[in-house]
């Protein structure tokens, strides 16, 4: 680096009279007072002393500056950096006809361009025209020999946005605007402007209008070349396909989703769904304008195995943009065998037909245990039944669901220690209780114990045996029921209220007051209601990793009546697996791993839960419990689980829990691993959502136009680049370093001030002028 240095004094004329003043004044004193003594040699160097301390004085006072000036050895730098983000992908520009000397380079993709497009019906955009994307737009600007002219002068440095990224992967980067600007100033030092080239929308990271108030600081102008349309053109889009983790071979699914449509009418679409073993299933929809609309439809797989689904949404009259008319999701097909208990007193007609319900159920293997007061001792009649109540945690562990009739605490029934085993059971390995009182109302023990916590709702103990009626009384479904898939007994909507209302009715019902705060009351007594509203008589209740269940009636056998089996089977079996699903997400020989929230939404703290088992069946207590997970982008991390047994006392039921947060959407893949016994278990999870980045959303020239103002730079039109590199071309040069040393305060010359006058006063002792 080349420097060059020059002395300046910051003098005033009245500094420098009262300078020059003071220096002749103090001659002539000196030389009157070197006559007076006859000219002596000693006085006249003391006097000449004197003099020379008044000079630098004078020169301190008018404010001496060494200014050293540094030119840079390299050439000032202009940085391009282009916008290589996903949205970049959208097909949104009208190509411009060739013109000029740059005929097969020029593009007008001015937002002006695009609304005159729109307006006028000669060029309004139709289905079929010929569009470009973005990044086709932009591409004579990013080309090496767009820039030759300022090569001679400047040094010309193309870069996307993701070179100040971590990560390069399309489908976890953002469009960060702040982060490149600021880097540009930090990584080349000899900056002279910057030309950024983006459709403007960002979604990450701090506002760019920070980084421009930076570099306006700096003089360091922002030249910016807005691309893209400022209004949505006409497009649906197919933004999230919901399906759960895993399904059971020959048990209906539900598929929804949701579609956004920026079209200025509704229209009809038939949707298409397809899995990757061949299935199809289409289905006519409605398309809302200018906002959202969700459906569904119902699919039965016939194969086991990991699956792709896809659903796919015709182009509609009107629409440009059909990339995004697609999406995938992936799902596990499975075989079923559910561990069910059912633990009853007197065996009731409630209990003889969910007994049957349950054991034809191919997917249910189902356990009873009769603790009839009148018998000698506890069990039943068939291989369906057990001798007693399983008599420890490993025992009890297998139980997928757990049904307790009308059983309660005391002797020849459940002890304080078994209810305790099922509050574990529900609330650390994610199984399912329902609760199902009968008119001897033993149930209300139970409230006594530590299940009360599980209990859905509060009971009336002035009404211990309930409430009959000899007409039959109704169930009503609530607006969280109509929506439930635990209440679904028929394909459709309508279909499923119409067959609601048309069940047989039940004559008895639970003494309930009300519905517990943070359960979730899915149907109600048609006819009967306090001052707390209608009485809830099916009711649902979350404890930890598990559900209850309230069943208010005894008379859901009565559903039978004309058509057999078809709503009695169904519900059950939908209320065992419904229970079950979150339990059997994933299992291995000793672990077991299941999530919520289920379907986990984009940026949604998702809660693990495992359950670790010793090889021989025992809980692990204190283990180390591991998750590396491992996003769609390919970046990992890995989780440290906790034990649950810090969260409450009580049993150990090997359970650890850890937490996860996504900020991706797309499957993920999770492994678990446990230090102590070496097992590993390796699963999936789809995290569902709508990437912040993603194609056919509208540009905002306006966040551009914001940066060239703050920065004093310029917009500028990407089809007139010639004109944008004339433009920098004539940009003056970075200023040069410059290191100013103020000698009038300096230190040194201060010292040396103080050290003349000591001299001068020794000087007069030593001549004997003191």
């Amino acid at each position: 680096m080349n420097s060059t240095g020059t002395l300046v004094f910051l003098w005033t004329p009245w500094s420098l009279f009262l300078s020059l003043l003071a220096v002749f004044g103090m001659a002539g004193l000196c030389l009157i007072a070197w006559r007076r003594s006859g000219y002596r040699l000693a006085v006249g160097l003391l006097e000449s002393l004197r003099l020379a301390i008044v000079v630098l004085a004078a020169l301190m006072f008018n404010q001496p500056e060494w200014i050293e000036t540094f030119a840079p050895e390299e050439k000032p730098a202009i940085v391009v950096c282009w916008d290589d983000s996903p949205s970049m992908e959208t097909r949104d520009i009208i190509p411009a006809k060739p013109a000029g000397r740059q005929a097969g380079a020029d593009q007008d993709v001015s937002p002006e361009r695009i609304s005159a497009a729109r307006q006028g019906s000669r060029s309004e955009p139709t289905l079929g025209q010929p569009l470009q994307t973005r990044r086709e737009a932009i591409g004579p600007l990013i080309e090496e020999t767009s820039w030759d002219r300022l090569r001679g002068r400047n040094r010309v440095v193309i870069e996307p946005l993701s070179a100040s990224h971590a990560s390069t992967d399309n489908r976890s980067r953002r469009s960060d605007l702040y982060e490149p600007l600021v880097r540009a100033v930090e990584k080349y030092p000899h900056l002279q402007a910057v030309v950024l080239v983006s459709d403007g929308d960002w979604n990450a990271g701090r506002p760019p209008v920070e980084a421009a108030v930076r570099l306006r600081e700096l003089a360091i102008p922002v030249f910016t070349v807005p691309v893209g349309s400022p209004t949505r053109l006409p497009d649906v889009e197919l933004l999230s396909l919901e399906v759960p983790t895993f399904a059971v071979v020959g048990k209906s699914v539900r598929v929804g989703w949701t579609l956004e449509s920026s079209l200025p009418r509704e229209t009809l679409a038939t949707v298409t769904f397809r899995s990757s073993a061949g299935d199809e299933v289409r289905k006519e929809i409605r398309i809302a304008p200018m906002g959202r609309s969700s459906d569904w439809l119902a699919w039965k797989p016939r194969e086991i195995g990991d699956l792709t689904l896809t659903l796919t949404v015709p182009p509609q009259p009107g629409e440009l943009l059909t990339e995004n008319n697609r999406r995938t999701a992936p799902i596990s097909i499975r075989e079923e065998k559910l561990r069910v208990l059912v633990v009853e007193s007197a065996p009731r007609w409630e209990y003889r037909y969910l007994r049957n319900a349950l054991s034809r159920d191919p997917g249910v293997d189902v356990s009873c245990l009769l603790l009839h007061p009148g018998l000698s001792k506890q069990g039943g009649g068939n291989r369906d039944y057990i001798k007693h109540f399983p008599e420890g945690l490993e025992e009890l562990a297998v139980f997928d669901v757990v049904f307790l009739g009308d059983v309660g605490l005391g002797e020849g029934q459940l002890t304080a220690q078994q209810c305790r085993w099922l509050k574990g059971l529900v609330e650390h390995q994610a199984s399912g209780l329902v609760f199902m009182p009968g008119i001897e109302g033993r149930q209300f023990s139970l409230l006594d114990t530590e299940l009360d916590e599980l209990y859905p709702v509060v009971l009336d103990a002035a009404q211990p045996s309930g409430w009959g009626s000899r007409s039959p009384q109704h169930f009503e479904l609530t607006e969280l029921g109509r929506r439930s898939l635990l209440t679904r007994l028929a394909d459709t909507p309508e279909e499923n209220l119409e067959v609601w209302e048309g069940l047989p009715g039940f004559q008895w019902y639970a003494p309930v007051v009300r519905a517990r705060a943070g359960s979730e009351v899915l149907a109600v007594h048609q006819d009967a209601a306090n001052q707390y509203g209608w009485l809830p008589l099916l009711a649902t209740r979350t404890l930890g990793a598990g559900k209850g269940l309230f069943m208010g009636t005894d008379g859901a056998w009565r559903w039978r009546k004309g058509v057999e089996d078809k709503y009695h089977y169904r519900f059950w079996g939908q209320v065992v697996r419904w229970m079950a699903y979150q339990r059997n997400m994933a299992k291995g020989e000793t672990m077991r791993l299941y999530y919520s929230p289920d379907q986990p939404q984009l940026q949604q703290t998702v809660t693990f839960r495992a359950n670790v088992m010793q090889p021989g069946g025992a809980p692990l207590e204190q283990g180390e419990v591991t998750a590396r997970v491992v996003a769609p982008s390919g970046q990992a991390r890995t989780l440290r689980f906790e034990s649950s047994a810090t969260e409450s006392a009580g049993d150990d039921w090997g359970a650890y829990f850890g937490r996860y947060t996504s900020k991706e959407p797309g499957e993920h893949r999770l492994t678990l691993g446990c230090k102590q016994t070496g097992a590993t278990l390796e699963t999936k999870f789809f995290v569902q959502g709508v990437d912040a980045e993603r194609i056919g959303r509208p540009a905002r020239p306006e966040v551009l136009e914001e940066i060239s103002r703050v920065s004093q730079g310029q917009v500028l039109a990407p089809g007139r680049w010639e004109e944008m590199v004339e433009l920098l071309a004539q940009q003056p040069p970075p200023p040069r370093a410059v290191r100013r040393v103020q000698w009038w305060s300096h230190p040194l010359l201060v010292g040396l001030l103080v050290t003349l006058l000591g001299l001068f006063w020794i000087a007069r002792k030593m001549v004997g002028m003191i």
